[in-house]
């Protein structure tokens, strides 16, 4: 694409906890970590220029009774000689819907329009075939999604995005909070972020400030709060916004939150009609507590070696202080087997809770992963311990699992562990589930939650894990009201959401919205039902239908009938968690429901996409996908809705994910950018291949390749992987992996695993888990791990036989100077594509890539990765870099051949 490249970057976000980022550049961070000597080599080409001047951001958010509606708006103008590209990035909570966007390029606007997801795909499908398409919604940490999208403007003209999405926000802890990351990395001649809050309870506090905010910006956060309504506004100048008097650099770096709450001065809460829709915010102020029953299992298989299991240690301990003293608790932990703390639960004594931290600190990680039996033996516990009366009367059953991997033993296919969790329960025992990391079927975990009244939650690996659990059992510690049942006049509405809940916690809100059944109906009975702590109580009142206009005479405070879409998100919600949890013979119904309310109201779910067409030139149009992510397609950090190929030239540095598999096929995946690069290498059956050679910490794998059974005359002959061999010389390691099994020798120690068995063994240096004819997972001692995948194939076959594929976890525990056909890309690799063409194929195109100092003609192809899905694999588009890697790939591979499978030098 001609021109230079420029880059927009905001990142706006709203939700209950709703983290937003506003991040504006004219360096391409949005592709990745650059070098800092290219950053400011494009920075000082940028300024040079001095063409391109982003002229205006704008983040306007309206909050109408917990609904969000935000508009995120930039102008940007190319005042160069020649056309640029620009790069509009916005990051939004994942739990919001993308309603509209559009690009307004010399008077002429293109909109995104939603279609259903799978009529969406069939256009992406050929035009991702011609190269002419980009994913715009990605994964980004742990609650943001990114949406992405690039054009090219002619000189001396304007471009305006326009991003809106719409969220309710959820209560946690007894607030709402707004938060927008403000990062522009440079001056904007008009910058502002705008939300207004309507709130009829009236707002009982407010607060507005930013981390970035100076003594000279204070000033700047305009804050004017009513009873019903609060207006915030942030807008430095362009000298405002300056470190210094003479100087370029902007103080707007960091974040600025908003909080608040709304007033409860009635015990019916909250009721609002507007325009045939309504909506009943529910949480009754001054209730006391109710005692929790509450059973605590604990995975502590093997791969909660290290960080997790201290990490689980130290939450419980923190926990365990928190427990009142009404409150009854147990713990399990379990592997392969299951182990109970105390034969029954106990009561949260100050003795009991420093006898169970003790309990606590002696935690180690042991084998497997038996899911179904720790859980039934936790749902055992309560109800041995109700049925002999060892529990208050009005105790809250709960059970909070925590596990960081798929079930290995005992009962292990996910739908009878979900039925058997399921008929245990009888809907009696909520259960929570905390998945951590992503070694976890989140889906799994998710499902079986839901079928029994709770929710999962993920738990990231990283340095605040153990805050993470602690800041999961602070949102359920304390229930106020059990076996709530919200209910209507008979024959006054219709089409309501959910309006039975398990349990309501401090700091929590429930939330009922629906249809009145007449539209001339201006009011009707409400009733609540539920338990409390000491007896069945019930709240009853009436909702009246009010003039919005005199509730609120300032109409731009309003955005449509934010009931009806209020009702419509709440309601897809709901049915897309059914389609997951409910009968089957429920579900293909429960989707049609949720796709025509996603259609009707312009949402962009998991059901639908939005297609942008934008203007690539005179020729042609590039077509643009932004879909809605589930949680599983989050799996992967840095996951795409698409993984595409790009149409311009493109410059990455990231360290990647790296394997072999197949015929044999090397994949680099490019993490940030979910783009891949892949070559093949061919060489007669039994060459022995060094894949990773680490000379500092002395890891080293090498691989042998096996054929086909049989070769028709004058056909290509196929080679495999059929054997590793991975060594650490440091701790005195050689694992030898066939198809047949697993050979382990540290030093006179020789262990033996078999395919055919789920089995774990742990020595000192290295532990080892086996998947049944699935998997090894290999971990060092505080080192790299690798996953060796089984491929079997009918032992009958006339031509294939089995084989192996090898994946890379943990790489950056390995030193720069690791190496091998794997390794070289362990620590990142530096390309540049341009110049897409049609290739010998229509629907692979060529293109003309810039890596290692050679220009490559390389095509666009797929490549399957079957880290997800052993069986199937997934299809990853990558460019395929021909003739055995050559240019890629240091040497030739004829450089990586060596004599032995233990070869080290």
């Amino acid at each position: 694409m001609p021109g230079a490249r420029t880059l927009l970057l905001l990142f706006v976000s709203i939700s209950a906890v709703a983290h937003a980022a506003l991040v504006i550049s004219r360096d391409d961070e949005s592709l990745g970590s650059q070098t800092e000597a290219r950053m400011m080599k494009r920075r000082s080409t940028a300024d040079e220029e001095g063409k391109i001047e982003v002229h205006s951001v704008k983040v306007d958010i309206k909050v109408a009774s917990r609904f969000a509606h935000t508009v995120m708006t930039s102008i940007v103008h190319n005042g160069a000689s020649s056309s640029k590209e620009v790069f509009f990035d916005v990051e939004l909570p994942k739990t919001a819907f993308i309603t509209n966007f559009s690009m307004e390029i010399d008077a002429k606007t293109y909109v995104g329009q939603v279609k259903e997801k799978e009529k969406a795909k069939k256009q992406y499908d050929v035009a991702v075939s011609r190269g002419q398409t980009a994913g715009l919604v990605r994964a980004s940490g742990r609650k943001m999604e990114k949406f992405s999208v690039s054009v090219n403007i002619a000189a001396d003209s304007k471009v305006k995005f326009k991003l809106t999405y719409e969220e309710l926000l959820q209560r946690k802890q007894g607030q709402y909070e707004l938060m927008t990351r403000v990062k522009p990395k440079q001056l904007i001649q008009h910058f502002e972020i705008v939300a207004d809050i309507y709130e009829s309870q009236g707002i009982a506090f407010l607060d507005a400030y930013g981390t970035f905010i100076t003594n000279e910006l204070l000033p700047l956060v305009e804050k004017v709060v009513s009873d019903t309504k609060a207006h915030i506004s942030f807008s430095p100048t362009l000298e405002q916004q300056k470190k210094c008097p003479d100087c370029d650099g902007t103080l707007i770096d960091g974040d600025f939150y908003i909080k608040y709450d709304v007033k409860r001065e009635t015990q019916i809460g909250d009721i609002q009609i507007v325009n045939g829709y309504f909506v009943h915010f529910f949480a009754p102020p001054n209730l006391p507590r109710v005692p929790k029953s509450v059973v605590f299992v604990i995975d502590i298989s093997m791969s909660m070696r290290g960080q997790k299991i201290r990490q689980t240690r130290e939450a419980l301990l923190t926990i365990l202080s928190d427990l009142y003293e009404e409150d009854y608790f147990g713990i399990i932990l379990f592997d392969n087997r299951v182990e109970r703390m105390e034969p029954s639960l106990q009561q949260a004594t100050k003795e009991n809770v420093e006898k169970a931290k003790d309990y606590v600190r002696k935690i180690n990680e042991r084998w497997a992963t038996n899911i179904n039996d720790a859980v039934l033996e936790a749902v055992k516990m309560l109800s041995e311990d109700k049925a002999a009366n060892r529990l208050p009367e009005r105790s809250v059953p709960m059970i909070i699992l925590l596990t960081d991997g798929d079930p290995t033993s005992g009962e292990t296919n996910p739908d009878r562990i979900q039925q058997n969790v399921y008929n245990a329960m009888g809907g009696n025992i909520t259960l929570f589930c905390l998945g951590f990391g992503f070694d976890v079927s989140y889906k799994f975990l998710d499902v079986m939650a839901q079928q029994n009244n709770g929710l999962a939650k993920r738990i990231y690996e990283d340095s605040d894990a153990a805050l993470q659990l602690h800041g999961f059992y602070t949102d359920v510690a304390s229930p106020l009201l059990s076996e709530i049942d919200v209910r209507y006049q008979e024959n006054a509405v219709d089409s309501l959401t959910t309006n039975n809940f398990k349990q309501l916690f401090n700091g929590s809100e429930i939330v009922v919205a629906g249809r009145l059944s007449d539209n001339d109906l201006d009011n009707f009975m409400v009733e609540v039902f539920a338990q409390g702590v000491d007896e069945e109580l019930s709240f009853k009142g009436r909702a009246s239908t009010q003039e919005w206009d005199i509730i609120f005479p300032d109409q731009e405070y309003i955005f449509g009938d934010f009931t009806e879409r209020l009702w419509a998100y709440l309601t897809i919600q709901q049915l897309l968690n059914k389609k997951e949890t409910g009968p089957v013979s429920e579900r293909e119904n429960v989707t049609a429901q949720a796709l025509e309310l996603s259609l009707k109201y312009n949402f962009v779910t998991p059901l639908t996409s939005m297609v942008v067409t934008k203007p690539q030139d005179e020729e042609k149009d590039d077509m643009l996908i932004a879909d809605k992510l589930t949680e599983d397609q989050r799996q992967r950090p840095g996951a795409l809705g698409h993984a595409p190929p790009s149409t311009v030239s493109h410059h990455y540095h990231y360290r990647p994910v790296t394997s072999v598999d197949g015929d044999p096929h090397f994949i680099v995946e490019i993490l940030e950018k979910n783009d891949t690069l892949c070559f093949n290498i061919d060489d007669a059956p039994g060459t022995i291949f060094n894949l990773v050679k680490d000379p500092v910490l002395g890891v080293v794998v090498n691989g042998q390749t096996i054929g086909d059974k049989k070769v028709d005359p004058g056909s290509k002959i196929n080679t495999y992987f059929g054997r590793f061999g991975i060594v650490h010389q440091k701790l005195g390691i050689r694992l030898e992996v066939t198809t047949k099994g697993i050979l382990v020798f540290q030093g006179k120690v020789h262990s033996t695993l078999s395919w055919s068995d789920t089995a774990s063994l742990k020595l000192p240096s290295v532990e080892l888990q086996v998947i049944k004819d699935r998997s090894l997972t290999v971990a060092l001692k505080d080192s790299v791990k690798f996953v060796i995948i089984l491929h079997k194939v009918w032992e009958k076959h006339p031509y294939h036989q089995d084989y192996l594929g090898f994946y890379t976890l943990d790489s950056h525990f390995l030193s720069p100077g690791v190496h091998g056909l794997l390794g070289q890309f362990y620590h990142g690799v530096q390309f540049e594509v341009s110049d897409l063409r049609e290739g010998e194929t229509p629907d692979k195109p060529d293109a003309t890539m810039i890596v290692k100092g050679s220009e490559l003609t390389v095509t666009r192809g797929w490549q399957r990765d079957f880290r997800w899905d052993v069986k199937k694999g997934e299809n990853v588009p990558c460019w395929f870099i021909h003739n055995n890697g050559t240019g890629l790939i240091d040497g030739t591979p004829d450089d990586y051949v060596v004599s032995g499978i233990f070869k080290t030098s």
